[in-house]
């Protein structure tokens, strides 16, 4: 059996002290005084126990300590016992070597509760810290930091801002650590007001509190708010590090700004800041939400290490950018590297089978989701939208019925499927069983509502939810609440009516407004207030050919050629083509694209003697009913 071969620390007297020749006594004595005084030196014992790395060395300081008074008259070195103990990762032993210590100040307590910090252990460094206070020890700056920091990891607001109320009567509201601390907690618990009402009082600012709130301004979705603070931090004259730029980057994103994306990621290549996987795949994130899928696949395409948040977003972003077939091909591919989709990228997945019908594949993620995963809120509110997408009402109602703890996104959704598929009473019904099971509605239900109303052409009770909406609920409109109610009037004939509804709320600069307007001029041939609609629109310079086309054919239908011919001619010289209209059908498991008068596909002619035999069908019957109707009337 092998034993140990480590040399003591303190190895007995007899071994180290007596000469070759054996010295007197005397001589004996003095060496073993001057190793005692030697020893009896802080600085000493301090660099003994920075050398050591073994348990059995500190276990031996530990005792002389013991047995000299160290522990009793030198607590700096009960803190480095305990330090040390750490370092070689005997938690376990440093805290029994706390807790039998006679004397223990806050940099003993320090040690400890840094311990537990780097350990991922808050509730032991929260425990720590009531016991250090429940002993009359005064916490520090570290102390506050540290504990404020596990409040966070514990996800405990309450206890957080407990330890900051005693910080601030211990001296520390302005310390910039603990406030950097207080910030970062505000921040990942969604306390931003509070987050920014503190660092508007600090008096000193570091680049972590800058960073902290950028960051933290991007993660909760207020764009322009990180912003404006990475302005503030510009003129303030600090750095950029890689973390502000990643605060930048998501910011970028949800605000759709492409220059700023770009500029953010010429930065860093120039300042050749290190390009980890998150790094990249947050520039792929962000690609894809300000459109440049091109740019997205070519930084995805050349990431040395990939990640399944790095498919997912790629995948999400074929998605959202009406790129199903990428989407699934995408997704394909992944799991042919090994990776298996995680709910992000099976939630993009779900989206693309929405925008093209694709059923099938529908239930298949589905299957997926319940075999590898959990059906979670925004799991459960993807399947919802595909199947209404896909035809099958009564499956996302199922969903609805199973999702536990429905939340408003899970009822708006499926109000919204409804809506889809023009059930009007289910639209209203729901929305009464969620007001019923005390679920406040916001802007995004009464778009639900308001645009179910403008389908199924019900005016009155789409105006009396509008007012509802504004008076009952408080809830001022936005430009998409207008553009229902104007489409819902203009659909219905009323658009004189409509046209009094822009002027009165001034919505004069609103696009889409004048669009659903001229949209419902074209269907009830009112040329007189579709041409002040369509001259509005030419004069907000509209960018898109869809809305360029729907003027030129409003002109048309009222035979005013010459500005036919202009809208034409603004056509041509935007250098814009018309994406010719299409729709997608799933077929054995293929989609099949049809495009408008496309008489490519092999099977064209047959489809459309299937088509005349369908209409000849329907003709028939609905002859053989009006004969039916006619004789039960006899």
């Amino acid at each position: 059996m092998r034993r140990d071969t480590q040399k003591p620390f303190f190895p007995p007297p007899s071994t180290r002290f007596l000469s070759a020749n054996h010295d007197t006594t005397r001589g004996k004595n003095r060496n073993i005084a001057d190793l005692h005084r030697t020893l009896l030196c802080p600085r000493r014992l301090k660099f003994l126990l920075t050398a050591t790395k073994h348990s059995n060395h500190i276990t031996q300081i530990h005792a002389f300590a013991i047995t000299t008074g160290h522990l009793l008259h030198g607590s700096f070195i009960a803190r480095d016992l305990v330090a040390s103990f750490v370092r070689i990762g005997e938690i376990s032993h440093a805290r029994k070597v706390f807790d039998q210590l006679p004397q223990r100040n806050v940099s003993v307590y320090n040690s400890m509760v840094l311990a537990y910090s780097r350990g991922n252990r808050p509730d032991d460094v929260l425990g720590l810290y009531d016991e250090m206070i429940d002993e009359g020890a005064k916490p520090d700056s570290s102390t506050f930091t540290v504990t404020i920091k596990a409040c966070l990891n514990a996800m405990a607001l309450e206890k957080g801002e407990a330890v900051w109320c005693q910080a601030v009567e211990c001296g520390y509201e302005n310390d910039v650590f603990v406030c950097s601390s207080v910030l970062n907690l505000y921040m990942k618990c969604g306390k931003i007001q509070e987050a920014e009402a503190l660092f508007g009082k600090m008096k000193r600012r570091d680049v972590i509190c800058w960073t902290t709130m950028v960051t933290g301004f991007a993660q909760a979705g207020e764009s322009l708010k990180a912003v404006e603070f990475y302005r503030g931090m510009q003129r303030e004259g600090f750095g950029r590090d890689g973390v502000v730029m990643l605060g930048l980057l998501q910011a970028s994103g949800d605000l759709g700004d492409q220059r700023m994306g770009c500029s953010v990621h010429g930065y860093l290549i120039r300042t050749g800041l290190p390009m980890n996987v998150v790094v990249e795949t947050t520039l792929v994130d962000m690609y894809v939400k300000i459109g440049f899928l091109e740019l997205a696949f070519r930084v995805f395409s050349r990431m040395v290490f990939k990640t399944v948040v790095s498919w997912g977003s790629l995948i999400s972003g074929f998605a959202q950018n009406g790129l199903a077939d990428k989407a699934f091909e995408a997704v394909v591919e992944m799991q042919s590297v090994g990776f298996q989709p995680d709910l992000v990228a099976l939630v993009g997945v779900l989206s693309a089978c929405s925008q093209v019908g694709s059923l099938k594949t529908g239930r298949s993620v589905h299957c997926y989701i319940l075999k590898r995963h959990f059906l979670d809120r925004v799991s459960a509110t993807a399947l919802m939208d595909m199947y209404s997408k896909c035809g099958v009402i009564a499956s996302s109602r199922e969903i609805f019925e199973r999702t536990r703890s429905q939340d408003l996104v899970c009822w708006n959704t499926m109000i919204s499927c409804y809506g889809i598929h023009g059930d009007g009473e289910e639209v209203v019904s729901m929305f009464v069983k969620m007001t019923e099971s005390d679920i406040k509605p916001d802007h995004a239900t009464f778009a639900s509502l308001l645009s179910a109303f403008s389908h199924l052409g019900l005016v009155e009770q789409g105006q009396h939810w509008f007012s509802a909406m504004r008076n009952r609920y408080n809830i001022k409109p936005s430009e998409k609440h207008y553009v229902c109610l104007i489409d819902l009037l203009a659909r219905s004939g009323r658009v004189e009516e409509a046209l009094d509804v822009i002027n009165s709320e001034e919505l004069d600069n609103a696009l889409p407004v004048w669009v659903a307007l001229l949209s419902g001029c074209i269907n009830h041939r009112n040329l007189s207030v579709g041409d002040i609609a369509a001259n509005r629109i030419l004069e907000l310079n509209p960018g898109n050919t869809g809305i360029q086309t729907l003027v030129c054919n409003f002109f048309a239908t009222a035979k005013k050629w010459k500005e036919v011919a202009r809208v034409r001619k603004l056509m041509r010289s935007g250098a814009m083509e018309k994406v010719p209209g299409y729709s997608v059908i799933e077929v054995n498991g293929q989609l099949r694209t049809f495009l408008m008068e496309d008489l490519s596909h092999r099977e064209h002619h047959h489809m459309l003697q299937v088509l005349r035999d369908l209409s000849s069908e329907m003709r028939n019957i609905m002859s053989e009913a009006c004969t039916s109707t006619d004789t039960d009337t006899r």
